[in-house]
C-alpha cells in the first residue's frame, strides 16, 4: 500500500529535487506529420550513437494482454549486442502497470551492470514513464517507489550517470521495439485461476437476479 510520506516523495529528497538534470524525455511531436515520420531515423541514429559506447545500456520494453494475463518484456543492448531479456506475467493487472513493471526490470538489469553511466530506455508508453516523477497521488506509485530507490542509487553512485526515456508510437514498427512487441505477443499463458473470470461472471448475474427479485417485491 502506498505511503504518503514515502522518502522518495519527501521535498528535498525527490530526484526532481535532487537530479533533475540527469534524466529527461525525448519525445514524438505529433503535431508535425514530418517529425513522427522522422522518428525511425532518429531511434536509428541514437542506436549507431550508442553502439560504440560500452558505457551505455539500451532498454526497449513492451507489454501485451491475452486472457486476462499481462506479459511484459525488456530486451537490453549493450554496444549494440543483445545482453539480457526479460519477461514477466501477472494476472488481472492494467497496461499501464504492466509497461511501467517492464520499464522498472529494465532498469533494475541495467543498473546491475558494471561500468553503466547512461540507461536509455525506449518505450511506446510514455505517459506511465512520466508517472515515475510524479509525486502527485496515483495508483501507481509502488512502482514509481521502486524505480526512484533504483535511480538514486544509480545517480549517486556516480555524477555522470544519466538516464533518458525515448518515445517510439507502436505504428512505427521500429526494428528494436517490433522485436520486443512480438515477444509480448508470442505467448498464450493459461490463467492460473482460469475460473476467475465465470466466477466473477456468474456473481454479476446471481447479483442482478436479486436486484430484479428485490425490485418485484417493492
Amino acid at each position: 500500500m502506498f505511503s504518503p510520506i514515502s522518502i522518495e516523495f519527501s521535498p528535498g529528497n525527490r530526484i526532481i529535487d535532487n537530479f533533475s538534470d540527469r534524466f529527461s524525455f525525448n519525445l514524438v511531436n505529433r503535431k508535425e506529420k514530418t517529425k513522427i515520420n522522422n522518428r525511425t531515423l532518429e531511434l536509428d541514429e541514437m542506436v549507431l550513437q550508442t553502439s560504440s559506447s560500452p558505457h551505455t545500456a539500451l532498454v526497449i520494453t513492451d507489454a501485451s494482454i491475452k486472457n486476462n494475463i499481462t506479459t511484459s518484456v525488456s530486451h537490453i543492448y549493450l554496444m549494440n549486442s543483445p545482453l539480457t531479456k526479460t519477461i514477466h506475467h501477472a494476472s488481472f493487472v492494467t497496461s499501464t502497470e504492466a509497461k511501467l513493471f517492464a520499464i522498472r526490470c529494465g532498469i533494475n538489469q541495467a543498473c546491475s551492470k558494471e561500468n553503466i553511466l547512461k540507461i536509455i530506455i525506449v518505450t511506446d508508453s510514455i505517459h506511465a514513464a512520466k508517472k515515475i516523477f510524479n509525486s502527485d497521488f496515483h495508483p501507481y506509485q509502488l512502482h514509481s517507489i521502486a524505480i526512484l530507490c533504483e535511480l538514486q542509487e544509480f545517480f549517486n553512485s556516480n555524477p555522470d550517470n544519466t538516464i533518458e526515456f525515448w518515445e517510439c508510437p507502436s505504428h512505427l514498427k521500429w526494428r528494436f521495439h517490433r522485436d520486443v512487441n512480438k515477444d509480448s505477443k508470442s505467448f498464450y499463458p493459461t490463467p492460473s485461476y482460469p475460473c476467475k473470470t465465470s466466477w466473477d461472471f456468474c456473481k454479476k448475474i446471481d447479483s442482478d437476479n436479486i436486484i430484479k427479485r428485490w425490485k418485484m417485491t417493492f
